[in-house]
């Protein structure tokens, strides 16, 4: 049998929010494939300074909710020279260490990879000054790195998010959101400051999810005369009855000729030229504070999970990977290449060869960048369309309400108002639609839209065909000319898309391209990895289990049974028991009988008599609402209460609509931005012949615009790309009575929801042992 492996973890430049839940998982991983692991305190400094401690299954407790890193985070200086190289390399060798996964920025990575391709000299010079044996030197010849990328400014090549990213993005958004309020109130301007020294995502996302009138990136500077710009947009968006300015500039942002963009230079320009009151906010460091968003503990466990496994598979000729995310999926890529292509966008940059620094960005950057341009700049006639083409679009929720829709809507209207459509909002769903409850909708109608949850339109599960008289729809949309429909809601909609299309045959007023945003907090509908209002549901689940915990904490010796939304989808239970550190979680695609519940109330005993008397845990367990008729939320409560045998107390919490009010999260404000501006386009590309051939003829438009099947889709989102799926294809996907895709690429994560929280710790014949001794 091989030696034990013995793994460190080092966290390493500015820290970032989800570090701890690195540290957690690399801990509890390793510990479960039989490493030993050690964390380096301190950063590099601690390699120094040997500040290298073995640390165990409890040690990692509570790290998952707590911002910043608890291992510590230095500047250091003398690991820059070799000297101190050679220091870190004896305190690894005396403390058995052979590997080290280090989480940090592009410095820091890069510092890893020279340590290790300096490590056989390293191992030598030891050697010889007798600082280490023989023995030693021959069982440590070889130093493997890994690379987690920790970085709030989300600016590393090859991955498409970095550690920490979407919490400092929260945190953003809730200071723009505040800010919001008192310019609005005073009618005042706002030039908001926000970290990025190279890269502009923080500055270009802020943007999108708070509605700013206008961003400053590095990558895609303006001109030198930007202050006009600026001042026609900003006059033009006052012109039409806004009563706020907010403008979002990245510390990096310069102009065409490199000369820097200041935040006070911005302001000058807005006091001068327009007279507005304006404030200069710079967010700091509490961008880099606060606990971590649902997106970036569950972002950081996966990647650290893949991270020991590539220690574990890594050998002295592989070159030291770097843990990504690519296309929705965790990946693994060289890591020096990663840092060459992060600093040619700075190189590219200082060359104002700034179409290249575009391209190293990911291709969501190009994509929400024209997303924002084309929804929120107002321009008279540069975006504008030939005025054949322009279309009436109707605007429709159905469903639940879910975090986004509003963003959704709000981006529809002003993209098409740009383009020279006419956007008309549909009141109350299906049944406000067959009461021909519609109205045209401006662009200041939908100001402040983006941050506000809920429907505006209001939003209603009825389905056509259904609960609702298919004539008549058709009879309204032909009314009122609708020649294009986009639905936003969940698996209702999607059913509505079906139908309608399936009418078609019936009644030429559908022959009009439909186009579906899944929009529901339980990440149902076919043809998208993610829906609108699913990232926001679980940042509420998160919070409240947050809250949960803390109370179970304070009792000690107390199990919650919490209940979450998700229908017959186990999504929101997966993904939040990764994020929350749920002791397990019950879903629909696994059910649960006498058997389970008995097996984890062992589990939980086994846990309990390891605790220490006095510092014993709270623990959570999430249920989903539909999971079973039989074991209810109480049901089960009570049954582990009792199998508990007194060693601990069992209580209930039921989230309920929580997870839908809250205001949508910035990701589902983005995601929400992007794929409404793709539904417009998708509407052109699929009336353009139509109407170019009635133009052409000189007669009016067609009834009919459309025949093709590929014309009722869903606008989703798979990895970084959007994709246009006809529903005719997606059915067959599709578990229409259990209401859910039949492929769950989340599935993947619910075994590390149990393994994270001590599940196979202890072996079912300790487990049973443990309880016999009850």
């Amino acid at each position: 049998m091989g030696k034990c492996k013995k793994i460190g973890i080092l966290t390493s430049g500015g820290d970032a929010p989800g570090m701890n839940a690195c540290v957690r998982a690399v801990v509890r991983y390793g510990i479960s494939k039989g490493c030993e692991v050690f964390a380096v305190y301190e950063g590099y400094q601690g390699l120094v300074d040997n500040g290298i401690k073995k640390m165990e299954w409890k040690d990692v407790r509570g790290f998952l909710s707590i911002g910043g890193t608890n291992i510590g985070t230095a500047r250091c200086m003398a690991f820059k020279k070799r000297e101190g190289r050679l220091q870190g390399a004896y305190h690894l060798i005396k403390s058995g260490v052979d590997a080290l996964i280090v989480c940090g920025g592009d410095g820091s990575l890069t510092g890893a990879d020279l340590f290790r391709s300096e490590w056989n000299s390293l191992n030598e010079e030891l050697l010889k000054t007798g600082k280490i044996t023989q023995e030693e030197s021959d069982a440590y010849k070889h130093l493997n790195i890994v690379g987690l990328v920790g970085s709030i400014d989300n600016d590393m090549s090859s991955t498409d998010i970095t550690i920490g990213a979407v919490t400092s993005l929260h945190r953003i958004c809730e200071a723009v959101d505040s800010i919001s309020t008192t310019a609005l109130s005073h009618s005042r301007a706002f030039v908001v400051e926000v970290m990025g020294r190279h890269c502009g995502w923080l500055a270009l996302a802020a943007g999108i999810a708070t509605g700013a009138d206008f961003v400053f990136l590095p990558e895609r500077p303006p001109n030198e005369n930007w202050g006009d710009a600026l001042c026609a947009v900003a006059h033009r968006h006052r012109q039409l009855g806004k009563r706020k300015t907010v403008v979002i500039v990245a510390e990096g942002a310069i102009d065409s000729n490199l000369k820097p963009i200041r935040p006070d230079d911005i302001k000058n320009i807005l006091s001068e030229r327009l007279g507005l009151d304006t404030r200069v906010t710079t967010l700091g460091h509490t961008q880099r504070g606060g606990s971590p968003a649902a997106f970036d503990r569950i972002l950081a466990t996966i990647q650290s999970v893949e991270a020991v496994d590539a220690v574990l598979n890594s050998t002295p000729e592989t070159p030291s990977p770097l843990i990504g995310m690519n296309n929705n999926k965790v990946t693994t890529g060289p890591l020096m290449k990663a840092v060459e292509l992060t600093h040619e966008v700075a190189d590219s940059i200082a060359k104002k060869d700034f179409a290249r620094a575009m391209e190293l960005r990911d291709p969501q950057f190009a994509d929400e960048y024209e997303a924002y341009t084309a929804s929120t700049i107002m321009d008279d006639s540069t975006m504008s369309i030939p005025q054949y083409r322009r279309l009436n679009v109707g605007i429709i929720h159905v469903g639940a309400p879910a975090g986004g829709m509003n963003a959704a809507t709000r981006t529809a209207v002003r993209y098409c108002l740009n383009r020279g459509h006419k956007p008309f909002g549909i009141y109350n769903g299906f049944p406000g639609l067959a009461r021909g409850n519609i109205e045209e909708l401006t662009w200041i109608g939908v100001d402040g839209w983006t941050h506000r949850g809920g429907s505006e339109l209001g939003t209603n599960r009825a389905v056509p065909g259904e609960n609702t008289d298919m004539g008549t729809i058709a009879y309204q949309i032909q009314q009122h000319n609708i020649q294009a429909l986009m639905i936003v809601g969940g698996f209702e909609a999607f059913s509505s898309v079906i139908n309608l299309e399936a009418a078609r045959k019936q009644y030429p007023a559908l022959h009009i391209p439909i186009a579906l945003i899944p929009a529901t907090v339980s990440n149902n509908v076919p043809g998208t990895d993610f829906s609108l209002g699913s990232d926001t549901a679980l940042n509420a689940i998160v919070e409240s289990c947050d809250a949960i915990v803390q109370s179970a904490r304070s009792s000690r010796r107390r199990v919650f049974i919490v209940e979450v939304q998700g229908g017959r989808s186990g999504y929101l239970a997966v993904e939040a028991g990764l994020a929350s550190g749920a002791s397990t979680i019950y879903i629909p695609e696994e059910g649960v009988n006498l058997a389970r519940l008995q097996s984890d109330s062992r589990h939980l005993m086994a846990m309990y008599m390891d605790d220490a008397a006095d510092k014993s845990e709270g623990r959570i367990i999430l249920r989903n609402e539909t999971v079973s008729k039989t074991y209810t939320t109480d049901v089960i409560s009570d049954i582990l209460k009792d199998e508990g045998h007194a060693l601990f107390d069992s209580r209930t919490a039921v989230l309920g609509h929580i997870q839908q009010g809250v205001n949508p999260s910035p990701m589902d404000r983005i995601r929400a931005t992007r794929l409404a501006k793709c539904s417009i386009d998708f509407f052109e590309k699929h009336t353009s012949y139509a109407l170019d051939q009635a133009y052409r003829s000189k007669s009016p438009a067609p009834i009919e615009l459309t025949n093709a099947t590929e014309s009722a889709v869903v606008v989703g989102l798979s990895g970084n790309c959007v994709t246009y799926r006809p529903v005719t294809e997606l059915i067959a996907v599709t578990d229409m009575k259990n209401r859910k895709p039949l492929d769950a690429w989340w599935m993947v994560h619910r075994p590390l929801v149990d393994l994270l929280s001590g599940r196979g710790l202890f072996t079912p014949e300790a487990q049973a042992t443990l309880s016999r001794d009850i």
